[in-house]
């Protein structure tokens, strides 16, 4: 072992030592620790091997540090437990329900409910190259701040993307956030006042959701079809209803996999002209198609849809990075937005999130993935079938199957009964306003590759009482 290593070793015992010690009651809360010097001929390592043993302690909150007194145990927090970490099972099934419950799943729990691949899945190769680049570079990418708009090479690169799916759209009218989630949250703060109407699909994603209602926004839903929403009803809820807004997805529709066609695209920004609405397009499965689907923005040219995206679903949930992409007259509304609420985004991210777009392997990590999702969209489907669960349509890509359960089953009954045994579901009505989709259910094929989640699955839709 080198000598920073058998440094470190010496460290990490010494901490071991003080922990051992605080656990074995032999020091207790507010007690003083031995000094530096004391501890260091004690143990036979030096005195700044203790500092920095003492210092790390400070850091993670076991021990507290008093000037010219000492160290002294810091006070403990009652005991973690088991039960504090389970399911909350009597949770409502409501728009958080499904978001809480995968969230809080631990790494061992399998999640077939929730909206992103394994981390098996993601380019974890070139995070690593990128994370390595950046290690090397500059103090300013480091520490500093970004400029407003966000990195200006990434926006480029953001352009040249939506340009390849027919969006024109310059650099200067794409502005990065933290995430799609806060590029719709900063939409939302600056086109809508509490009490506003904005129009959802039903089904639709169940954030949008629980976001519209923390603006105190008045929600109204049409119903999706296999090529959009329903333009009939389209119709009827903008006449009745006059919402300022409607939210969706183009391309891979979340929850059911549908895409939207041409035709209906048409209708739809015909409509939007005649009653004055704004439309916020949400696009975070684009790189899950093999063939670009109909996009509203590039119908339109970012006049009355303002088009929003991230790369959590095919590059990494931790490194949180969305953008908007809207009419320049907007743009610097929403800066003012952004620096008000979070002042800006993380430079760093910004630059490792451009690494590893512009590796010469993400191509690559990316026609995997649509290879991966389809054979499983195969399997999957046919083993659900097997099972007397139906999938509403065969998706063109994408990680979702929307399906139909056994007649007369309720789906949230049987995710409540998976949930016991550690598997999350995602029962239909989290996704539906009108609370129509009682027996549907959101399959994310990606992680239903363990037979265990069959296994439950089979066991649920047989429990009594459903």
């Amino acid at each position: 072992m080198d000598e920073n290593g058998a440094g470190r070793t010496r460290v990490s015992m010494v901490m071991e030592t003080i922990r051992q010690r605080i656990a074995g009651r032999s020091l207790t809360p507010g007690a003083k620790l031995p000094s530096v010097r004391a501890l260091a001929a004690t143990l036979k390592v030096s005195i700044s091997t203790v500092v920095e043993a003492y210092e790390r302690l400070v850091a993670e909150g076991a021990i507290l540090s008093r000037p010219a007194s000492g160290f002294y145990v810091a006070s403990q927090a009652a005991p973690f437990t088991l039960a504090q970490a389970g399911p909350k099972l009597d949770r409502a099934v409501d728009p958080f329900w499904i978001s809480r419950q995968s969230l809080d799943a631990s790494e061992a729990d399998l999640k077939p409910g929730c909206g992103w691949l394994p981390p098996s899945w993601l380019p974890q190769d070139g995070i690593r190259r990128a994370m390595r680049t950046l290690a090397r570079a500059d103090a300013a990418i480091l520490s500093a701040y970004g400029p407003p708009l966000g990195l200006p090479p990434l926006r480029q690169h953001i352009a040249r993307r939506m340009a390849e799916r027919g969006i024109e759209a310059s650099p200067d009218q794409i502005m990065l956030t933290e995430s799609g989630t806060q590029a719709i949250d900063l939409l939302c703060r600056f086109l809508l006042e509490p009490g506003d109407t904005v129009l959802v699909d039903d089904p639709c994603y169940f954030n949008f959701q629980a976001l519209l209602r923390a603006h105190r926004a008045k929600i109204v839903s049409v119903p999706y079809t296999l090529y959009g929403p329903d333009v009939e009803g389209f119709t009827r809820t903008l006449e009745a209803h006059r919402p300022r807004l409607y939210i969706t997805n183009s391309a891979i529709h979340n929850p059911t996999g549908a895409v939207l066609s041409p035709v209906v695209a048409h209708k739809v920004l015909k409509l939007a002209d005649q009653y004055d609405l704004t439309i916020i397009e949400d696009d975070i499965f684009a790189d899950f198609e093999s063939m670009p689907a109909p996009r509203l923005a590039a119908f339109d040219g970012l006049d009355r849809v303002i088009h929003i995206g991230s790369f959590s679903k095919t590059l990494s949930a931790s490194a949180r990075c969305g953008f908007v992409a809207a009419r320049p007259e907007w743009i610097d509304g929403l800066i003012d937005l952004k620096i008000a609420t979070s002042f800006g985004n993380s430079r760093l991210t910004a630059e490792l999130v451009l690494n590893v777009l512009s590796d010469s392997g993400y191509r690559k990590h990316l026609e995997t993935t649509r290879h991966r999702l389809a054979d499983a969209m195969h399997n999957v489907s046919s083993r659900l079938k097997t099972l007397g669960v139906t999938p509403w349509l065969e998706p063109q890509a994408g990680m979702f199957l929307w399906c139909r359960l056994p007649d007369g089953i309720d789906a949230a009954n049987v995710a409540r009964v998976a949930l016991e045994r550690k598997i999350v579901l995602a029962p239909g009505n989290a996704f539906s306003l009108s609370q129509t989709a009682t027996n549907f259910m959101r399959f994310n094929v990606s992680q239903m590759l363990d037979d265990r989640v069959f296994d439950v699955l089979r066991d649920a839709l047989k429990s009594p009482g459903l």
